[in-house]
C-alpha cells in the first residue's frame, strides 16, 4: 500500500468488512443503500457465499424455508423448491452482489490474520495474506467481522486419522475427485451434514458404516417443488410473496414458545413427530431402540429429514454406535475390538462454532486481544458489539445463532443497528462509538440467566463453549431481538 493510497492512515477505508456471505453482502449492501459507498470486503474464498460456497456436498440444501431464508429487501420470486439447494442459494448471493454493486468491493483469495486498533488514529490496522501468501495490510475507520459461525470445519480427535491410506475429508471440504461409487464408506458423524448426505452415499456405495455418537430428534421434511404457476403468481403480485413469506416467519417464530418458555410443549408437538416418524420409517425394532435420543428434544439441534431414517435401514448400510477406538490405515476399530474396512472416510463432524472469530487475532484498546476479553466465554452487547473495541462489529456474534428461525432474519437485525451506531456517530461528529462496560455486563448476565430456562440447557451440546457458558445460540423470540436492535440499545453507546 502507497502511503496515501487507498486502505492507508491517511486515506482509510471508510468500513471494512470480513467476509462476503449473507453477512458481509447484506452489510455492504446496506451501506450502499445509505451513500456509503468507500467500503472494502476482504474474502478468503475464491467467490461470495460463505457456508454456501464451501458445502457442496451431495444433498447439500438448507433446512430453513427458501422464501424465509433470504433477504427480505431482495425478495425471489423463482424459488424452485420449498428448501434450496445449495447452488441455488449460491446463485442468488451472486446475483445480489452483482445487483447491489458489490462485487467491485471484494477482494476474494484474502484471508485475514489480524486487525489491531490504533488510539491515535481511531484506525484499524487490519493485515491478510492473498491466495499466493504475500502479506498485505490497510486501515479503516469501521471494521466489521461477518465470518459467521460455521467457516471452520471441526476435526475429531480420533487416533490414527491421519494414518488412514485412503481419502479423508470433511464434509465441509468435499472431495469431488475421489470416486465413491461402489467404495466402501466410513461416515463419522450424525448432525446435520449427516443427515443430507448419507442418504445419497447410501444410493451409491457398495457398504456405508455411519458412526454414531449421539442420536438426533428428526422431524420430517415438507420439502415440495413450488409450481411454475406459483412462481409466476410470486413474480407478478410481490405482496402474494411477502404474505407467504410472513405466515412462514411467524409459524417458525412462534416455536420458540417450546425452545424458551415451555419446554414440555416442544416436546407434545416436536417430540411426538419425532417419535411417530422413527416408529413409520425404522421397521427394525433394535435399530429404532440405537436411534432413540434420550435427552429432551430441542436440546440438541432438532434435524429435519425425510429420507435419513430410511436410509439406515438399507442393506447396505450399518449404524455403528460403539466408541471408535482408533483409525487404522486400513479402516476403523471399534470398542469391542472389531475393525471395519473401508476405503475412504467422510466426516460430518460439524464446525468449531463457539470459537468465535478464531483464527484471527483481533486487538482493541491498549493492545489487549478478544481472547482475553473473552477468557471466559465468548460475549457481546446484542452479539454485536464489546467493551475496549471501538468502531468494531460482529455480525452472527455470540447469542445470535436460532434454533427455531432464519439466520438471515437475525443477520438484518444487526445490520440495521450497525447502521444505527454510524448514524449516531456521524451525527455526534465523533470518531470512535463503543459500548460501554456497566450496560454490557448486565446484557451479559441476562443472556446466561435466560439462557438456562431454555431447553437448551438440558443436556450436552455445541451451544456451550469449554467454560460452560452458553454462547451461542438465543434465548427468545426473535421479534424480541429485532426491537432490541433497532429500538433500544444506543444508549449503552459511548462516543467520542
Amino acid at each position: 500500500m502507497s502511503e496515501s493510497g487507498q486502505g492507508s492512515e491517511t486515506n482509510p477505508w471508510a468500513v471494512l468488512i470480513i467476509g462476503a456471505g449473507f453477512g458481509g453482502l447484506g452489510m455492504a449492501i446496506e451501506l450502499g443503500r445509505a451513500g456509503e459507498h468507500d467500503v472494502l470486503l476482504l474474502e478468503k474464498g475464491a467467490d461470495v457465499g460463505g457456508v454456501w460456497r464451501e458445502n457442496t456436498y451431495p444433498g447439500a440444501a438448507c433446512d430453513v424455508p427458501s422464501h424465509l431464508y433470504s433477504f427480505s429487501f431482495e425478495p425471489n420470486p423463482d424459488w424452485s423448491r420449498t428448501f434450496s439447494p445449495q447452488a441455488e442459494i449460491l446463485a442468488y448471493l451472486r446475483r445480489c452482489a452483482d445487483k447491489y454493486g458489490v462485487s467491485d468491493k471484494i477482494r476474494f483469495g484474502c484471508e485475514v490474520t489480524s486487525a489491531a486498533f490504533d488510539e491515535t488514529t481511531a484506525l484499524w490496522r487490519v493485515d491478510w495474506r492473498d491466495a499466493q501468501g504475500r502479506a498485505h495490510a490497510g486501515h479503516a475507520r469501521v471494521l466489521v467481522s461477518a465470518v459467521g459461525l460455521l467457516s471452520r470445519p471441526a476435526t475429531p480427535a480420533v487416533a490414527g486419522l491421519d494414518t488412514f491410506r485412503g481419502p479423508v475429508f470433511h464434509s465441509a471440504q468435499w472431495r469431488h475427485d475421489v470416486d465413491l461409487k461402489d467404495k466402501r464408506i466410513a461416515v463419522i458423524g450424525t448432525g446435520a451434514s449427516a443427515i443430507q448426505f448419507v442418504p445419497e452415499l447410501a444410493r451409491e456405495a457398495a457398504r456405508l458404516t455411519v458412526f454414531q455418537r449421539t442420536p438426533a430428534h428428526i422431524l420430517p421434511r415438507a420439502d415440495r417443488a413450488y409450481s411454475e404457476r406459483e412462481r409466476r403468481r410470486f413474480a407478478r403480485w410481490p405482496w402474494l410473496m411477502a404474505v407467504h413469506r410472513a405466515l412462514i416467519y411467524l409459524e417458525h417464530d412462534s416455536r420458540a414458545v417450546g425452545f424458551t418458555r415451555l419446554p414440555w410443549a416442544l416436546d407434545l408437538v416436536a417430540g411426538r413427530a419425532s417419535r411417530k416418524l422413527l416408529k413409520q420409517q425404522v421397521p427394525d425394532v433394535a435399530l429404532r431402540e440405537r436411534l432413540t435420543p434420550r435427552y429432551p428434544v430441542g436440546c440438541k439441534r432438532i434435524l429435519i429429514s425425510s429420507d435419513w431414517l430410511p436410509a439406515l435401514s438399507r442393506p447396505n448400510v450399518e449404524l455403528v454406535t460403539e466408541a471408535i477406538e482408533r483409525v487404522t490405515p486400513a479402516g476403523v476399530r471399534v470398542a469391542d475390538g472389531r475393525e471395519i474396512a473401508v476405503d475412504a472416510i467422510v466426516l460430518g463432524t460439524g464446525f468449531s462454532a463457539s470459537e468465535f472469530l478464531a483464527p484471527m487475532a483481533i486487538r482493541g484498546r491498549g493492545g489487549r486481544s478478544l481472547n482475553e476479553a473473552w477468557a471466559d466465554g465468548a460475549r457481546a452487547w446484542l452479539g454485536i458489539t464489546v467493551p475496549g473495541f471501538p468502531n468494531f462489529f460482529m455480525l452472527y456474534g455470540p447469542n445470535t445463532n436460532l434454533g427455531h428461525n432464519s439466520i438471515v432474519f437475525m443477520l438484518e437485525s444487526q445490520v440495521s443497528h450497525v447502521m444505527r451506531c454510524l448514524r449516531k456517530l456521524r451525527d455526534a461528529r465523533g470518531t470512535t462509538i463503543e459500548v460501554g462496560p456497566a450496560p454490557f455486563e448486565r446484557y451479559a448476565a441476562r443472556m446466561q440467566r435466560r439462557a438456562q430456562q431454555t431447553v437448551f440447557a438440558g443436556c450436552t451440546n455445541w451451544y456451550v463453549d469449554a467454560h460452560g457458558r452458553h454462547t451461542v445460540n438465543w434465548p427468545g423470540f426473535t421479534t424480541t431481538y429485532r426491537w432490541l436492535t433497532r429500538h433500544a440499545g444506543l444508549d449503552a453507546y459511548r462516543v467520542a
